[in-house]
């Protein structure tokens, strides 16, 4: 074991202060009160200990990241990967998708890239997070990395709202943008809808959260309510799981993003391309890459960092039957774990279901541990890292612990947990990481 590992496994240090948290979570009077509410509502959403990682695994996890945003804007990655899209994916306006979520597990031989998320949820709660934790540790602030700057994160965000605006718009006036999710109050990280829209607040930009039922698409342009009189919508925050914007409620986002009134972000062309699970069989199909020119050493990055992942069929469904106890099953546009089963844990029902059609299977890597104590116990949970990213350039890692057969909020002691980053091992290091967002 590493550094980082004999301390995720030996150390029950508690780095969390609620009284810090609150001091960067309720940044506004009109916060008062959050991280009591969360404390209650969320009582699991925080992890009061921070995970570990040894330089070289970040810089391999950077590396990777980079690497795949390069496969991805090849032409011949876009044409294959869209050609079994939805129409609506290929409109390419020009932004890129904010929040990118590359999930990671921590294998001996390094990261192993679990899946890709657009939309991620939960990059603002995890700088506040990381802002508590640092200032809990300000004694050891020589002992952490200095890749990623937490306390400027908010601008590093900003910014690339104005990236992906200039992108489509160039110099134009943004003025408004909504932050839109179904029923966005009964959302589980709703808080955080609410810290976006305070802090695009704050950078002037008029902020508003939304349902898209309450969208309306008149003269050319789409509207909402809440905006000020005579102001229509110029920029929609995508928070939907609708990914090709299909369902009823939704029309009105769909016409206007599909004649390019709105900008929308991340959008329907950034899930296709990055997201469907399938994308992880094209990544890691090695003979493929070698045909479309991919670089020799990006390859390698992608054949180490991605487990092998193969679509469930009809004709190899009894093979991976036979094979089940090593596999994990994804449904090919899933998010968030819904639907997605351990092989060993299966049932002849389920798999009827996976048979059915739209399932991957993805050699299982076993999440590494983190010791927490719980109750006075020490207790073992799975963590994974997530790195925020935006074109390639990671903004921020954070960890998920929990126990169970995938990820949640419902376990005790577990939850989002800042990422640590040992800089002492950097030194001995041969490879150099893409800069991490540090503005």
């Amino acid at each position: 074991m590493n550094l980082a590992d004999t301390l995720n496994l030996g150390c029950l240090c508690r780095t969390l202060n609620p009284e810090h948290l609150r001091a960067q979570l309720e940044t506004d009077r009109s916060l008062a009160g959050l991280t009591q509410q969360l404390a209650t509502s969320h009582p699991h959403l925080f992890s009061q200990t921070s995970v570990f990682l040894d330089a070289t695994t970040r810089n391999k996890l950077a590396r990777t990241v980079a690497a795949i945003e390069r496969v991805i804007a090849l032409p011949a990655y876009q044409a294959h990967t869209l050609a079994q899209a939805p129409a609506i994916a290929r409109h390419g306006f020009g932004p890129a998708g904010v929040f990118m979520g590359y999930d990671f597990h921590m294998a001996d031989d390094g990261p192993r890239l679990i899946e890709i998320n657009t939309n991620a949820g939960g990059a603002l709660l995890n700088a506040a997070l990381a802002r508590a934790h640092r200032v809990c540790c300000a004694a050891m602030t020589g002992l952490f990395d200095a890749a990623t700057d937490v306390l400027g994160l908010d601008e590093v965000f900003v910014a690339m709202f104005r990236d992906e605006w200039l992108a489509q718009r160039g110099d134009a006036p943004l003025q408004t943008l909504l932050i839109v999710d179904d029923e966005p109050a009964a959302q589980y990280l709703a808080p955080e809808f609410t810290l976006a829209r305070l802090l695009l607040r704050r950078h002037g930009i008029t902020a508003e959260v939304a349902d898209p039922r309450e969208l309306q698409w008149r003269d050319g342009r789409l509207w909402h309510p809440a905006l000020p009189a005579g102001l229509p919508v110029d920029m929609v925050y995508n928070r939907l799981t609708d990914f090709d914007l299909s369902l009823p409620g939704h029309g009105a986002l769909r016409t206007a993003y599909e004649s390019g009134a709105v900008v929308l972000t991340p959008h329907p062309r950034a899930h296709a391309l990055f997201a469907d699970k399938r994308n992880l069989i094209t990544l890691g199909d090695d003979a493929r890459l070698a045909r479309w020119a991919v670089a020799d050493d990006d390859r390698r990055l992608l054949q180490a960092a991605i487990p092998a992942t193969r679509q469930v069929t009809p004709e190899n469904a009894e093979a991976l039957w036979a094979q089940r106890r090593h596999l994990f099953f994804k449904p090919a546009a899933g998010f968030g774990s819904r639907a997605a089963y351990r092989g060993d844990k299966l049932t002849r029902r389920v798999w009827g279901d996976i048979t059915a059609g739209g399932y991957v299977a993805q050699d299982l890597v076993p999440p590494s541990e983190r010791l927490v104590e719980v109750n006075g116990e020490a207790r073992r949970l799975k963590l994974d890292v997530r790195a925020y990213a935006y074109r390639g350039t990671v903004q921020l890692l954070a960890a998920r612990t929990w126990s169970g057969q995938t990820t949640n909020f419902r376990t005790p002691g577990g939850g989002f947990s800042p990422v640590v980053v040992l800089p002492a091992l950097a030194a001995a290091e041969s490879d150099t990481a893409p800069a991490l967002a540090a503005h």
